[in-house]
């Protein structure tokens, strides 16, 4: 008869103990196949403990059907079959490598102050302990709003009430947010060329979109049509880089006075600006509660935090209060309280500072790389000194989508103007490429210099 020697471990009953011996010498061979075991009473003789003890682990071993019973004559091993382990694993092939490219295609952030944000981490949970553990606000921590409308004062010069702030993970929550909000009965205009997602979010909410026309200075507002609600960055559209003078804002806030409707005013990469302040954003300009201002921080510190924000006038934030206060806040209580101090204590906007020298470099590093390739006499770079992307205009004879393939065969990464656009593409939009840096590799940048010459 075998011996155990059974010891009591937490979380661990005496029967499963022993259900485990009994079935690693059942697996292993060193109770074969058809061998008799001991009654209960007698293994729990041999072992020392109790008879319900024996009882329960050759029950567990019984329902699993490593063993038998065979009636008035006791439990017995039952054979098991196992697949034959392979003394090698087979070989799986093997994924090549990502190839090395220059992708002027991607969006990204880089340098994200990992030491401060530990730091302030840290701090959050000595401080706050298992506060963070109560249910947060639905609008999102008043620390965090306190500081987000901080911040506008001094960067935007936009005077905020916290009250009227709302955080949510992402502008895509917040988008349905308005929806819900503003109504699926009135007509939103996007702008035309402009960023495609928007476009998909209102059309899955049920609404009707339209294109929102633009000349050199932005949205123009006779094009609006029956639209109620309009969509626009007026600080660096997407993707054409145009920055909307104020003259043209003003008219834009008039539109929407008259039309009894909303702009919905995204200002995603307004911090990176290389040459001179903001131009004052169009809710700072606004007098009749029509702007609603929408941010995040994913460009400024990384896509990885979904802290996005927006800002109602009076009027709507009541109607919000009074239609949607029953949603519960999307942003983890932890993320939101250490945000809320990396504003605070400075450390954003010294972070900002360092990120927009780092941009500027590395967008001048791009210039001057193209104004070296081969293609440089048939480059025109198209900026405004804004944002971490420009146009470059390509005088060729080649159709966009033979363009783009000819830099990819160079291993240039490369998205046409063309691909903004919803409707019918204009000629003016021909050998426009759109260069996003912001992701860039810049030891990739070399490849520019292996464009086949004319």
């Amino acid at each position: 008869m075998r011996t155990y020697e059974l010891k009591k471990s937490p979380g661990v009953p005496l029967y499963e103990a022993l259900y485990r011996c009994l079935r690693q010498d059942i697996q292993s061979g060193e109770l074969p196949p058809g061998s008799k075991l001991p009654s209960k009473r007698a293994l729990a003789e041999h072992l020392k403990v109790s008879k319900i003890t024996v009882e329960a682990a050759y029950g567990q071993l019984l329902s699993e059907g490593f063993i038998t019973a065979r009636e008035k004559v006791g439990y017995f091993v039952e054979a098991q079959t196992y697949p034959q382990v392979q003394s090698k694993l087979p070989e799986l092939p093997q994924a090549e490598p990502p190839a090395q490219v220059l992708d002027l295609t991607a969006n990204g952030s880089v340098r994200f102050p990992f030491s401060v944000w530990s730091k302030l981490q840290r701090e959050v949970m000595l401080d706050l302990g298992e506060k963070l553990l109560q249910p947060m606000e639905n609008q999102g921590c008043g620390a965090l709003r306190r500081a987000i409308a901080e911040h506008l004062g001094a960067f935007r010069g936009m005077t905020v009430n916290p009250q009227n702030i709302i955080i949510g993970a992402g502008t895509d929550f917040l988008y349905n947010l308005l929806l819900q909000l503003l109504g699926q009965e009135r007509i939103y205009a996007v702008e035309e060329p402009g960023y495609q997602k928007i476009r998909k979010i209102y059309g899955a909410g049920g609404v009707c979109c339209v294109d929102a026309p633009m000349d050199g200075q932005g949205v123009l507002p006779q094009g609006l049509g029956n639209a109620s609600v309009l969509h626009i960055s007026p600080s660096h559209h997407f993707p054409t880089g145009l920055v909307t003078p104020v003259r043209r804002r003003l008219e834009l806030l008039q539109w929407a006075q008259e039309a009894d409707g909303f702009i919905i005013e995204d200002d995603y990469d307004s911090e990176f600006r290389f040459h001179s302040r903001p131009l004052p954003a169009l809710y700072a300009l606004d007098r009749c509660g029509r702007v609603i201002y929408m941010n995040s921080f994913s460009k400024s510190l990384t896509p990885a935090i979904r802290i996005s924000y927006m800002i109602l006038p009076d009027g709507l934030m009541e109607i919000y209060r009074e239609k949607l206060s029953f949603y519960s806040g999307t942003v983890a209580s932890f993320e939101q309280y250490t945000l809320a101090r990396f504003l605070s204590q400075g450390y954003f906007e010294k972070h900002i500072n360092r990120m927009r020298k780092f941009y500027k470099a590395r967008r001048d590093k791009v210039v001057s790389a193209l104004e070296a390739c081969p293609w440089h006499n048939r480059l025109t770079i198209l900026e405004q000194d804004a944002g971490l992307h420009f146009l470059l205009q390509v005088q060729t004879p080649l159709s966009d989508e033979e363009l783009v393939e000819l830099w990819q065969k160079q291993g240039i990464l490369v998205q046409p103007l063309r691909s903004f656009y919803h409707g019918q593409v204009p000629d003016s939009a021909q050998g426009m490429l759109v260069l996003n840096y912001s992701a860039l590799d810049e030891s990739q940048l070399w490849r520019l210099n292996t464009l086949p010459k004319e």
